[in-house]
């Protein structure tokens, strides 16, 4: 069978088809075309693919070295994400992915934000839980020459506590401190990557632009973040059971569409971790 890469009509994403499950093991070409088309769409997606665990994970180490902290699923390598807190005891954090983000802004220790993510739908929520991307390198194709100059020498702030207070707005003392171990990071507004691309680094954790008034601070990233994610520059993934979902993580922000906790909605996560500083 043919493999195709088709993109979906958006600034991000295309769909592949042509490509079984024994492939991704057993195929050794899909090396060389699946990063090739992850660096130019961003997102690929993989209808109907219905991946077992261990096969997402032994397909993720093809692509590089991963994340293996334990994850909630009996399998290392892959994270459950499910608001169920049987399921996830660590579901109350995964409400802050319904705001955009970029994964591995505020690590625990000096790790890379991660390479790539790909997530498989295991259950689907009745309403809800899409997942949305919208791509940053557009973000800063789209900036003037003069936005370009005025922000290149500015940096930001990320921290746990910006992204989880918009979900959580009255935390408790215990929860507070709980944001608060983990580190705050600064990172520059634009990050220029080894490959000569440039994105802005954007997402809820981003918490203020560094010796600027924080109105204008609060204003500047707000009015960025409006702009990558408007609609005409969004793909907007409606989960089937069995679908696959790979993103460039490091030149695309996600988020999930809110969705019940009582819901049945389960995906299976893997992490490709990340060899390049934000810089």
């Amino acid at each position: 069978m043919t493999i195709t890469v088709e993109p979906l009509g958006h600034e991000v994403g295309a769909q592949v088809t042509g490509v079984e499950r024994g492939q991704l093991l057993d195929d050794d070409t899909l090396a060389g075309i699946l990063p090739r088309a992850l660096e130019e769409y961003g997102v690929l997606v993989f209808r109907d693919l219905h991946l077992e665990a261990e096969t997402q994970v032994a397909f993720c180490r093809k692509l590089g070295e991963i994340d293996t902290e334990p994850g909630h699923h009996p399998v290392e390598g892959i994270y459950r994400v499910s608001l169920d807190t049987t399921k996830n005891s660590s579901a109350n954090y995964l409400r802050a992915t319904f705001d955009w983000h970029i994964d591995g802004c505020t690590p625990q220790d000096d790790a890379y934000p991660q390479m790539a993510t790909v997530l498989t739908a295991k259950a689907v929520a009745a309403s809800g839980g899409e997942t949305e991307f919208a791509s940053t390198y557009k973000a800063f194709d789209n900036l003037t020459e003069a936005e370009r100059t005025r922000l290149a020498a500015l940096r930001v702030v990320h921290s746990l506590e910006a992204s989880q207070r918009p979900v959580t707005p009255d935390p408790t003392p215990e929860q507070l401190a709980a944001w608060r171990r983990r580190p705050t990071r600064e990172h520059p507004l634009i990050w220029t990557h080894r490959s000569g691309r440039r994105s802005l680094v954007l997402g809820a954790s981003a918490d203020h632009v560094v010796d600027i008034d924080p109105d204008e601070s609060r204003a500047l990233l707000d009015d960025l973040l409006h702009r990558c994610t408007a609609p005409e520059h969004v793909y907007r993934h409606e989960w089937s059971v069995g679908d696959t979902v790979i993103w460039d993580n490091r030149g695309v922000i996600h988020r999930a569409a809110p969705y019940e906790p009582g819901s049945p909605r389960e995906m299976l996560r893997t992490t490709v971790l990340g060899d390049e500083p934000i810089s």
